[in-house]
């Protein structure tokens, strides 16, 4: 059981109920709702479990609230405010005082930070581990295609952990694949990894695109591909998406020159969010 009172319950509503009214939160739907709860906490938000209070989205966040630990309830309220955070941009905040509030929350579970920021990924990866990354990459090259393909989506799975980016394996969900998925600075981001002997094409972007399209307003994508992209397909997929890209020189560039994979992906977000390009490499980057 948390340890959020009944007045932190009246504050959390507020908070999130400002734009729909009482028994919404925020900006969700029923399925964006279900898709964030899975995203962020693996859990299933539908289940008759969290529904003994009511079916509405508010209820079944509070009774979520009641039944989980104090550090599983800071990290879904870490999770609320960047979305609450990203759907405010430019705009006043309509609940006065909603900053104080907020840490009022976090100072009730323990969980404040100094800084008043969600917790950093920032991870120091052990240097002989590095140099294991560097070889496994060199030997992914011998092996058959398809062991291939496995062996490079674990391989990056390895990599991610190592810098602190808690990855997912594969999974699927509603008959369609995806590759994994990892946390940066309190956003998720889901994967696609190929290893193929030609060049990925607009076609993949595209269908990786419109898997994210189907997820959550929030949702990012990285897209990895160890031969690259073809010029045209950078091109053709165009500007402005939601996938950033990277490539295996980008791979063999963070793990050279020491370079924090997450630091890799936040440049390039940045980047793509400044000129709208989905992929700038690694040495244009640092």
């Amino acid at each position: 059981m948390s340890s959020l009172k009944e007045m932190d319950y009246r504050t959390l509503a507020a908070l999130v109920d400002y734009l729909r009214g009482p028994g919404f939160v925020l900006d969700f739907s029923d399925r964006t709702f279900s898709q964030f709860f899975y995203a962020e906490l693996e859990v299933d938000i539908d289940d008759p479990v969290y529904a003994t209070h009511g079916g509405s989205k508010g209820k079944r966040l509070r009774r979520f609230l009641e039944l989980a630990d104090d550090a599983t309830a800071t990290k879904l309220l870490s999770a609320l405010w960047e979305v609450r955070r990203d759907l405010l941009e430019g705009r006043p905040d309509p609940v006065a005082g909603s900053e104080r509030k907020y840490f009022s929350l976090l100072e009730r579970l323990g969980k404040l930070q100094k800084t008043g920021e969600v917790p950093k990924n920032n991870a120091v990866p052990d240097h002989q581990k590095i140099a294991s990354l560097k070889n496994d990459l060199l030997m992914l090259s011998s092996l058959p295609p398809q062991r291939r393909g496995y062996e490079f989506e674990a391989f990056l799975t390895r990599l991610f952990n190592l810098f602190g980016l808690q990855p997912r394996a594969s999974f699927r969900n509603r008959g369609e694949q995806i590759d994994g998925s990892f946390v940066l600075q309190g956003e998720t981001y889901l994967l696609e990894a190929k290893w193929q002997s030609q060049l990925t094409d607009a076609k993949d972007l595209r269908d990786f695109e419109g898997k994210l399209n189907e997820k959550a307003a929030w949702a990012r994508g990285l897209f990895v591909s160890y031969c690259g992209f073809s010029e045209g397909a950078l091109e053709s997929f165009g500007r402005g998406k939601k996938t950033i890209c990277m490539d295996g020189l980008d791979l063999s560039q963070i793990l050279e020159r020491n370079i924090g994979l997450h630091e890799a992906v936040e440049r390039k977000a940045r980047r793509a969010a400044e000129d709208g390009q989905p992929f700038t490499s690694i040495n244009h980057l640092f």
